[in-house]
């Protein structure tokens, strides 16, 4: 079974990675410009993010191991074999609104054994496209997450990023006028204990960051305008739960643990806090 496991997340790893350098060329075309259209939580598409999806879900359909797709560009789940095993959701270019800034952008993964549940991931990757192009994965086949860097020939394995008890840097969403004053406490206090702001507003480079830099805390908080929060569950925050959780941090929703959380539908949002275990301790006590 292991072994079997071990086949099938490498063929779709092999997947992940051819896709992320078609998206990389995409990007390097790309001004930012805008389509006509939104997606189903009703975000302006980019015309990257057309193209990104597309590229995904055309690199995905050719393997036979897997039931069905969803992304966050798309309203439904699409099916690909009935005797597929694996469910895969995907947002294929999260913070694609920094392109216009040159900033560094990304691609999330999650794989789902059977159908689309937290307890059902068994593996998570992430793409950052800067300078180069970086991916993250993790599995439960081991610990850590695996972080390779393209070279220009092949991606190779550059370092496994674990998580430190505690962390410095301290990477905070959502708009401050509709913070919680609990919130704003909780933020203030770690400022005042020495951490360093690091947020971009991508949830790919700013996670990203803080694995490279072995610690700290990623937060987007119920807000007046978002109780909910913003970060979708199945295409971000599972995969990016089980990537911290791999590398021995923790995710939760502000109290309760993120892959125990059950989503209403494909789109559904939640409240996260994703960090080394000192932070978000910190978190559920106060």
């Amino acid at each position: 079974m292991q072994k079997q496991l071990q086949q099938d997340l490498e063929s779709i790893f092999a997947i992940i990675k051819n896709a992320s350098l078609k998206v990389y060329e995409v990007l390097k075309e790309s001004m930012g410009e805008y389509t006509q259209t939104t997606n189903k939580t009703g975000d302006l598409q980019l015309q990257a993010d057309v193209l990104a999806d597309k590229i995904f879900q055309d690199s995905l359909k050719d393997l036979k191991i897997i039931k069905q797709i969803c992304s966050e560009e798309q309203e439904g789940a699409v099916r690909f074999y009935d005797d597929g095993i694996y469910s895969i959701a995907y947002d294929p270019l999260d913070g694609s609104s920094l392109m216009g800034a040159n900033l560094s952008v990304g691609s999330i993964v999650g794989i789902y054994k059977g159908d689309f549940l937290p307890q059902n991931l068994i593996a998570a990757a992430y793409v950052v496209y800067g300078m180069v192009v970086g991916i993250g994965f993790a599995s439960t086949l081991k610990e850590g997450v695996d972080y390779y860097i393209f070279n220009g020939k092949d991606f190779e394995l550059q370092k496994i990023l674990k998580l430190k008890e505690k962390g410095k840097l301290n990477a905070t969403g959502g708009t401050q006028k509709y913070w919680s004053k609990e919130h704003k406490v909780k933020i203030e206090s770690l400022f005042n204990q020495g951490y360093r702001l690091r947020y971009s507003g991508g949830m790919v480079p700013d996670l990203h960051h803080i694995l490279i830099k072995g610690g700290g805390l990623f937060s987007y908080p119920s807000t007046q305008d978002s109780p909910k929060g913003k970060l979708r569950m199945l295409f971000e925050v599972f995969p990016f739960a089980f990537i911290f959780k791999r590398a021995g941090g923790e995710a939760i929703d502000g109290k309760n643990d993120l892959l125990t959380l059950t989503p209403k539908h494909l789109h559904d949002t939640t409240p996260c806090f994703l960090g080394s275990k000192e932070e978000i301790d910190f978190v559920r006590s106060h």
